[in-house]
Protein backbone atom coordinates (compact mmCIF):
# COMPACT_ATOMS: atom_id res chain seq x y z
CA UNK A 1 0.00 0.00 0.00
CA UNK A 2 2.99 2.15 -0.55
CA UNK A 3 1.64 4.08 -2.80
CA UNK A 4 -1.79 5.30 -0.54
CA UNK A 5 0.91 6.67 1.66
CA UNK A 6 2.98 7.89 -1.53
CA UNK A 7 2.24 11.66 -0.59
CA UNK A 8 2.58 11.28 3.32
CA UNK A 9 5.85 9.87 3.00
CA UNK A 10 7.28 12.57 0.39
CA UNK A 11 5.47 15.34 3.02
CA UNK A 12 7.24 14.00 5.69
CA UNK A 13 10.80 13.46 3.94
CA UNK A 14 10.59 16.88 2.31
CA UNK A 15 9.33 18.95 5.71
CA UNK A 16 8.86 16.72 8.48
CA UNK A 17 11.96 14.42 8.87
CA UNK A 18 12.79 12.85 11.73
CA UNK A 19 16.35 14.80 12.38
CA UNK A 20 16.99 12.93 15.84
CA UNK A 21 18.03 9.35 16.67
CA UNK A 22 16.65 9.69 20.74
CA UNK A 23 13.21 7.94 20.93
CA UNK A 24 9.99 9.09 22.49
CA UNK A 25 6.99 7.15 24.43
CA UNK A 26 3.32 8.20 24.46
CA UNK A 27 2.13 8.18 28.02
CA UNK A 28 -0.83 9.47 30.04
CA UNK A 29 0.17 13.39 29.07
CA UNK A 30 0.64 11.78 25.70
CA UNK A 31 4.18 13.47 24.08
CA UNK A 32 5.98 16.03 25.81
CA UNK A 33 9.03 17.07 25.79
CA UNK A 34 11.64 20.42 24.52
CA UNK A 35 9.89 21.82 21.63
CA UNK A 36 12.70 21.72 18.78
CA UNK A 37 12.94 17.46 18.40
CA UNK A 38 8.71 17.36 18.25
CA UNK A 39 8.45 18.61 14.95
CA UNK A 40 8.50 15.38 13.23
CA UNK A 41 6.16 13.55 15.81
CA UNK A 42 3.66 16.21 15.34
CA UNK A 43 3.42 15.91 12.15
CA UNK A 44 2.98 11.69 12.58
CA UNK A 45 0.57 12.49 15.18
CA UNK A 46 -1.74 14.32 12.16
CA UNK A 47 -1.74 11.13 10.51
CA UNK A 48 -2.53 8.69 13.50
CA UNK A 49 -5.45 10.93 14.31
CA UNK A 50 -7.05 10.32 10.78
CA UNK A 51 -6.31 6.79 11.33
CA UNK A 52 -7.92 6.65 14.93
CA UNK A 53 -10.89 8.76 13.24
CA UNK A 54 -11.62 5.87 10.60
CA UNK A 55 -11.44 3.26 13.11
CA UNK A 56 -14.17 5.40 15.18
CA UNK A 57 -15.91 5.43 11.74
CA UNK A 58 -15.09 8.62 11.53
CA UNK A 59 -15.78 9.93 14.57
CA UNK A 60 -13.91 13.07 15.28
CA UNK A 61 -11.00 12.89 17.41
CA UNK A 62 -9.04 15.84 18.70
CA UNK A 63 -5.77 16.86 18.54
CA UNK A 64 -4.04 19.13 21.24
CA UNK A 65 -1.06 20.56 21.32
CA UNK A 66 0.45 21.56 24.74
CA UNK A 67 2.93 20.80 27.00
CA UNK A 68 0.76 21.70 30.03
CA UNK A 69 2.38 22.83 33.24
CA UNK A 70 5.67 22.16 31.62
CA UNK A 71 8.47 25.53 31.29
CA UNK A 72 7.98 27.43 28.02
CA UNK A 73 10.68 25.68 26.24
CA UNK A 74 9.08 22.02 26.35
CA UNK A 75 5.65 21.38 24.21
CA UNK A 76 3.80 17.84 23.13
CA UNK A 77 0.12 16.53 21.77
CA UNK A 78 -2.03 14.16 23.11
CA UNK A 79 -5.36 12.96 21.27
CA UNK A 80 -8.73 12.95 22.61
CA UNK A 81 -10.94 10.30 22.08
CA UNK A 82 -14.88 10.50 20.63
CA UNK A 83 -16.66 10.37 23.81
CA UNK A 84 -13.77 13.37 25.25
CA UNK A 85 -11.44 10.65 26.92
CA UNK A 86 -7.82 9.91 26.79
CA UNK A 87 -6.43 8.02 23.58
CA UNK A 88 -7.34 4.99 24.17
CA UNK A 89 -4.32 3.03 26.38
CA UNK A 90 -3.97 0.20 23.23
CA UNK A 91 -3.27 3.16 20.72
CA UNK A 92 -0.71 4.65 23.20
CA UNK A 93 2.10 1.62 21.62
CA UNK A 94 1.00 2.77 17.85
CA UNK A 95 2.06 6.43 18.62
CA UNK A 96 5.18 5.57 19.94
CA UNK A 97 6.03 3.44 17.07
CA UNK A 98 4.77 5.80 14.49
CA UNK A 99 6.41 8.52 16.44
CA UNK A 100 9.83 6.82 15.95
CA UNK A 101 10.05 5.30 13.01
CA UNK A 102 12.86 6.27 10.49
CA UNK A 103 11.10 8.19 7.47
CA UNK A 104 11.40 5.23 5.27
CA UNK A 105 9.70 2.88 7.71
CA UNK A 106 6.61 5.45 7.63
CA UNK A 107 4.56 3.35 4.97
CA UNK A 108 5.00 0.53 6.64
CA UNK A 109 4.43 1.81 10.01
CA UNK A 110 0.89 3.53 8.75
CA UNK A 111 -0.13 -0.16 7.04
CA UNK A 112 0.72 -2.33 9.87
CA UNK A 113 -1.93 0.00 12.21
CA UNK A 114 -4.15 -0.44 9.70
CA UNK A 115 -3.78 -3.96 9.74
CA UNK A 116 -3.63 -4.07 13.53
CA UNK A 117 -6.58 -2.72 14.11
CA UNK A 118 -8.63 -3.79 10.95
CA UNK A 119 -9.00 -0.17 9.70
CA UNK A 120 -11.02 0.63 6.77
CA UNK A 121 -11.02 4.36 5.64
CA UNK A 122 -13.53 6.38 5.34
CA UNK A 123 -13.93 10.07 5.71
CA UNK A 124 -11.99 11.14 8.84
CA UNK A 125 -12.51 14.42 11.26
CA UNK A 126 -10.12 15.79 12.92
CA UNK A 127 -10.29 19.02 15.49
CA UNK A 128 -6.77 20.65 16.13
CA UNK A 129 -6.12 22.71 19.12
CA UNK A 130 -3.09 24.37 20.70
CA UNK A 131 -2.02 26.47 23.36
CA UNK A 132 -0.53 29.71 24.02
CA UNK A 133 3.75 28.59 23.22
CA UNK A 134 5.37 30.53 21.05
CA UNK A 135 6.48 26.87 19.58
CA UNK A 136 2.56 26.35 19.22
CA UNK A 137 1.67 27.54 15.81
CA UNK A 138 4.38 25.65 13.93
CA UNK A 139 3.86 22.19 15.65
CA UNK A 140 0.25 23.14 14.86
CA UNK A 141 1.24 23.40 11.12
CA UNK A 142 3.04 20.09 11.16
CA UNK A 143 -0.15 18.55 12.91
CA UNK A 144 -2.24 19.95 10.09
CA UNK A 145 -0.31 19.27 7.95
CA UNK A 146 -0.06 15.63 8.72
CA UNK A 147 -3.84 15.38 8.53
CA UNK A 148 -3.63 16.77 4.99
CA UNK A 149 -1.34 14.44 3.76
CA UNK A 150 -3.81 11.31 4.57
CA UNK A 151 -6.19 13.16 1.61
CA UNK A 152 -9.18 11.46 4.02
CA UNK A 153 -10.17 13.63 6.94
CA UNK A 154 -12.06 17.27 7.27
CA UNK A 155 -9.78 19.07 9.55
CA UNK A 156 -10.97 21.90 12.20
CA UNK A 157 -8.30 24.07 13.22
CA UNK A 158 -10.01 25.95 16.51
CA UNK A 159 -6.54 27.88 17.08
CA UNK A 160 -5.78 28.98 20.78
CA UNK A 161 -7.94 27.23 23.30
CA UNK A 162 -7.71 25.11 26.57
CA UNK A 163 -7.52 21.48 26.68
CA UNK A 164 -10.71 21.31 28.49
CA UNK A 165 -12.33 23.47 25.44
CA UNK A 166 -10.68 20.83 22.70
CA UNK A 167 -12.24 17.82 24.64
CA UNK A 168 -15.75 19.91 24.92
CA UNK A 169 -15.86 20.39 21.08
CA UNK A 170 -14.87 17.23 20.35
CA UNK A 171 -17.64 15.46 22.34
CA UNK A 172 -20.10 18.20 21.17
CA UNK A 173 -19.24 17.52 17.92
CA UNK A 174 -19.80 13.70 17.98
CA UNK A 175 -23.27 14.27 20.01
CA UNK A 176 -24.57 16.65 16.97
CA UNK A 177 -24.98 19.19 19.96
CA UNK A 178 -26.62 17.01 22.35
CA UNK A 179 -24.03 17.82 25.20
CA UNK A 180 -23.60 21.45 23.97
CA UNK A 181 -23.77 23.51 21.03
CA UNK A 182 -20.39 22.47 19.14
CA UNK A 183 -18.50 26.31 19.49
CA UNK A 184 -16.30 27.82 21.22
CA UNK A 185 -19.59 30.28 22.39
CA UNK A 186 -21.46 27.37 23.27
CA UNK A 187 -19.04 26.40 25.50
CA UNK A 188 -18.97 29.42 27.86
CA UNK A 189 -23.07 29.47 27.38
CA UNK A 190 -23.16 25.86 29.03
CA UNK A 191 -21.06 26.50 32.15
CA UNK A 192 -21.52 29.87 32.94
CA UNK A 193 -25.56 29.24 32.52
CA UNK A 194 -25.35 26.11 34.72
CA UNK A 195 -23.52 28.34 37.65
CA UNK A 196 -26.00 31.29 37.17
CA UNK A 197 -28.66 28.74 37.76
CA UNK A 198 -27.04 27.62 40.51
CA UNK A 199 -26.62 30.79 42.16
CA UNK A 200 -30.03 32.16 41.13
CA UNK A 201 -31.16 28.61 43.00
CA UNK A 202 -29.58 29.97 46.31
CA UNK A 203 -32.74 33.42 46.33
CA UNK A 204 -29.91 35.15 47.73
CA UNK A 205 -29.28 32.64 50.84
CA UNK A 206 -25.08 33.03 50.34
CA UNK A 207 -23.86 32.98 53.87
CA UNK A 208 -20.01 33.62 53.66
CA UNK A 209 -20.00 33.06 49.98
CA UNK A 210 -18.98 36.61 48.55
CA UNK A 211 -18.73 36.72 44.62
CA UNK A 212 -15.39 37.18 44.12
CA UNK A 213 -12.25 35.55 43.44
CA UNK A 214 -8.61 36.21 42.30
CA UNK A 215 -7.52 34.31 39.25
CA UNK A 216 -4.01 33.21 38.14
CA UNK A 217 -4.16 32.39 34.31
CA UNK A 218 -0.44 30.78 34.79
CA UNK A 219 0.54 33.54 31.77
CA UNK A 220 -0.93 30.60 29.29
CA UNK A 221 -4.13 30.46 27.95
CA UNK A 222 -6.31 29.76 31.04
CA UNK A 223 -6.28 33.69 31.28
CA UNK A 224 -7.89 35.17 28.03
CA UNK A 225 -10.58 32.18 28.42
CA UNK A 226 -11.12 33.37 31.66
CA UNK A 227 -11.67 36.97 30.15
CA UNK A 228 -14.84 35.67 28.25
CA UNK A 229 -16.16 33.85 31.33
CA UNK A 230 -16.12 37.04 33.07
CA UNK A 231 -18.07 38.77 30.87
CA UNK A 232 -20.40 35.88 30.81
CA UNK A 233 -20.88 36.56 34.33
CA UNK A 234 -20.65 40.15 34.59
CA UNK A 235 -22.87 41.02 37.64
CA UNK A 236 -23.10 37.28 38.79
CA UNK A 237 -19.27 36.91 39.37
CA UNK A 238 -16.22 39.23 39.30
CA UNK A 239 -12.77 38.15 38.44
CA UNK A 240 -9.57 39.79 38.95
CA UNK A 241 -6.95 38.53 36.65
CA UNK A 242 -3.53 37.90 37.35
CA UNK A 243 -0.50 36.39 35.54
CA UNK A 244 -2.22 37.48 31.58
CA UNK A 245 0.06 36.49 29.75
CA UNK A 246 2.60 39.12 30.03
CA UNK A 247 5.29 37.09 31.46
CA UNK A 248 6.85 33.59 31.40
CA UNK A 249 4.41 30.98 31.14
CA UNK A 250 4.00 28.32 34.32
CA UNK A 251 7.55 30.47 36.05
CA UNK A 252 6.26 31.32 39.59
CA UNK A 253 2.92 30.87 38.51
CA UNK A 254 -0.09 28.78 38.03
CA UNK A 255 -1.59 25.50 39.35
CA UNK A 256 1.44 23.21 39.83
CA UNK A 257 3.92 26.12 41.19
CA UNK A 258 1.10 26.58 44.01
CA UNK A 259 0.84 22.96 44.48
CA UNK A 260 4.62 22.26 44.63
CA UNK A 261 5.77 25.63 46.18
CA UNK A 262 3.03 25.23 48.69
CA UNK A 263 2.57 29.21 48.19
CA UNK A 264 1.09 31.92 46.27
CA UNK A 265 1.72 32.22 43.00
CA UNK A 266 3.36 35.75 42.05
CA UNK A 267 0.85 39.02 42.06
CA UNK A 268 -1.50 36.92 45.12
CA UNK A 269 1.33 36.84 47.74
CA UNK A 270 -0.18 39.49 49.01
CA UNK A 271 -4.05 39.10 49.13
CA UNK A 272 -5.29 37.64 52.41
CA UNK A 273 -9.05 36.69 52.91
CA UNK A 274 -9.60 36.06 49.33
CA UNK A 275 -10.98 33.01 47.32
CA UNK A 276 -7.77 32.27 45.18
CA UNK A 277 -8.07 30.37 42.08
CA UNK A 278 -4.98 28.75 39.78
CA UNK A 279 -5.01 26.72 36.57
CA UNK A 280 -1.91 25.47 34.70
CA UNK A 281 -0.58 26.23 31.10
CA UNK A 282 -3.42 24.38 29.37
CA UNK A 283 -5.88 25.37 31.92
CA UNK A 284 -6.85 21.87 32.71
CA UNK A 285 -5.62 21.87 36.09
CA UNK A 286 -6.89 23.87 38.62
CA UNK A 287 -6.42 24.31 42.65
CA UNK A 288 -7.85 26.98 44.96
CA UNK A 289 -6.02 28.39 48.13
CA UNK A 290 -6.29 30.90 50.43
CA UNK A 291 -4.38 33.00 53.08
CA UNK A 292 -5.14 34.27 56.09
CA UNK A 293 -3.37 35.61 58.84
CA UNK A 294 0.23 35.10 56.98
CA UNK A 295 -0.55 31.20 56.60
CA UNK A 296 -1.20 29.62 53.12
CA UNK A 297 -4.03 27.01 52.39
CA UNK A 298 -4.41 24.92 49.68
CA UNK A 299 -7.55 23.04 48.34
CA UNK A 300 -6.75 21.23 45.47
CA UNK A 301 -9.20 18.92 43.38
CA UNK A 302 -8.11 15.57 45.51
CA UNK A 303 -8.83 17.38 49.03
CA UNK A 304 -12.25 19.49 47.52
CA UNK A 305 -13.79 15.86 45.94
CA UNK A 306 -12.88 14.37 49.66
CA UNK A 307 -13.96 17.10 51.65
CA UNK A 308 -17.61 16.75 49.58
CA UNK A 309 -17.48 13.33 49.72
CA UNK A 310 -17.19 13.56 53.38
CA UNK A 311 -20.00 16.34 54.01
CA UNK A 312 -22.80 14.16 51.98
CA UNK A 313 -21.54 11.05 53.59
CA UNK A 314 -22.81 12.71 57.24
CA UNK A 315 -25.86 13.84 55.83
CA UNK A 316 -26.88 10.84 54.60
CA UNK A 317 -26.08 9.18 57.83
CA UNK A 318 -27.73 11.89 59.48
CA UNK A 319 -30.97 11.59 57.61
CA UNK A 320 -30.90 8.00 58.23
CA UNK A 321 -31.42 7.39 54.66
CA UNK A 322 -28.14 5.07 54.34
CA UNK A 323 -30.47 1.91 53.09
CA UNK A 324 -31.09 3.93 50.09
CA UNK A 325 -28.89 6.56 49.21
CA UNK A 326 -25.54 4.66 48.12
CA UNK A 327 -22.77 7.26 47.84
CA UNK A 328 -19.53 6.81 45.22
CA UNK A 329 -16.83 9.25 43.58
CA UNK A 330 -15.20 8.95 40.07
CA UNK A 331 -11.67 10.02 40.07
CA UNK A 332 -9.14 10.28 37.19
CA UNK A 333 -5.77 8.23 36.66
CA UNK A 334 -4.01 11.85 37.64
CA UNK A 335 -5.46 11.48 41.22
CA UNK A 336 -3.55 11.30 44.38
CA UNK A 337 -3.30 7.60 45.41
CA UNK A 338 -3.58 9.00 49.39
CA UNK A 339 -7.06 11.02 48.59
CA UNK A 340 -8.15 7.31 46.83
CA UNK A 341 -6.86 5.31 50.00
CA UNK A 342 -8.63 7.84 52.10
CA UNK A 343 -11.83 8.12 50.67
CA UNK A 344 -12.25 4.19 50.55
CA UNK A 345 -10.89 2.96 53.53
CA UNK A 346 -11.63 5.96 55.94
CA UNK A 347 -14.59 7.49 54.59
CA UNK A 348 -16.30 4.32 53.63
CA UNK A 349 -17.07 5.49 49.75
CA UNK A 350 -16.24 3.20 46.74
CA UNK A 351 -13.89 4.82 44.28
CA UNK A 352 -14.16 4.48 40.56
CA UNK A 353 -11.47 5.64 37.97
CA UNK A 354 -12.44 7.64 35.09
CA UNK A 355 -11.25 5.84 31.52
Amino acid sequence: MMSRWAKAVETAIASHPRKVDSNISYGTAGFRTKAEVLDHVMYRMGLLATLRSWAKSGQTIGVMITASHNPEGDNGVKLVDPAGEMLEFSWESLATGLANAKDEELAAQLDSIMEKCGIKETQGNVIVGRDTRKSSPALAKAVLDGIGATGGATITDIGVVTTPQLHYMVVATNTKGGYGEPSLEGYYNKLTGAFKKFIAGLDGKFGNYAPSIEFDGANGVGAPAMVEFAKHLEGVLKVNIHNSGSGVLNSGCGADFVKVSQSASEGLKDINDARCVAVDGDADRVVYFFQKDGKFNLLDGDKIATLIAGYIGDLVKQSGLESQIKLGLVQTAYANGSSTDYIVNKLGVPVACAP
